[in-house]
């Protein structure tokens, strides 16, 4: 997590959302870091609700301290819920995002928890970006929904191809940005896709 670079987490919301279709959207962020994705989603007027998934109670608490300036506010939110929870394993459950709610679907899930989909930070993890792991996944989202998913390395062709067996209208788009540590650029990658 750092606030020296928030583009791609940014962009992760707005290019998701921007192929979401329809009104009173509601939206899954699973991993909630410094909360710059949670906050960009609620800058679509469309939101009806968002419900992150943060395994960390430690960052949760963060928020509901309000202790990160840029992000204060979005623990009181009445749109938001923030939920302690392992998104890998509500995605892979019967149960889902809103134990409140089994088998609730949502309009997108949009993911920034994992290095990439090669590089992940805990080895459970690697089950999810298979054609198996993302078919999981995709019962929790309604048809024409959103799922997108940061990277920090570049586009994967095989985890394209992954998400092809899965989902339609899949792209993998890079998003630059200004590195002021190096004094150039640096890259990260949004992967897009489309249930059916």
């Amino acid at each position: 997590m750092s606030s020296l670079f928030t583009v791609a987490e940014r962009e992760l919301a707005r290019r998701g959302l921007s192929r979401t279709p329809g009104s009173d959207l509601d939206v899954v962020v699973g991993g909630l870091g410094l909360g710059y994705t949670a906050r960009e989603v609620l800058e679509d007027s469309r939101i009806r609700t968002l419900t992150v998934i943060e395994f960390s109670d430690a960052v949760i608490d963060w928020h509901r301290r309000e202790l990160l300036p840029d992000t204060a506010g979005l623990a009181i939110e009445p749109k938001v819920s923030l939920r302690c929870a392992d998104f890998f394993v509500a995605a892979a459950g019967a149960e889902g995002f809103d134990p409140r709610s089994p088998g609730r679907t949502f309009d997108a899930v949009l993911l920034d928890i994992d290095h990439s989909p090669r590089h992940v930070l805990h080895h459970p993890h690697a089950a999810f970006y298979t054609r198996k792991g993302l078919q999981q996944l995709s019962v929790h989202l309604r048809a024409g929904g959103t799922f997108a998913m940061w990277s920090d390395e570049a586009p994967d062709p095989d985890f394209v191809a992954i998400l092809a067996d899965v989902f339609t209208d899949v792209a993998a788009e890079r998003v630059f940005f200004d590195n002021p540590l190096t004094r150039g650029q640096a890259s990260a990658t949004i992967y897009l896709a489309t249930r059916a």
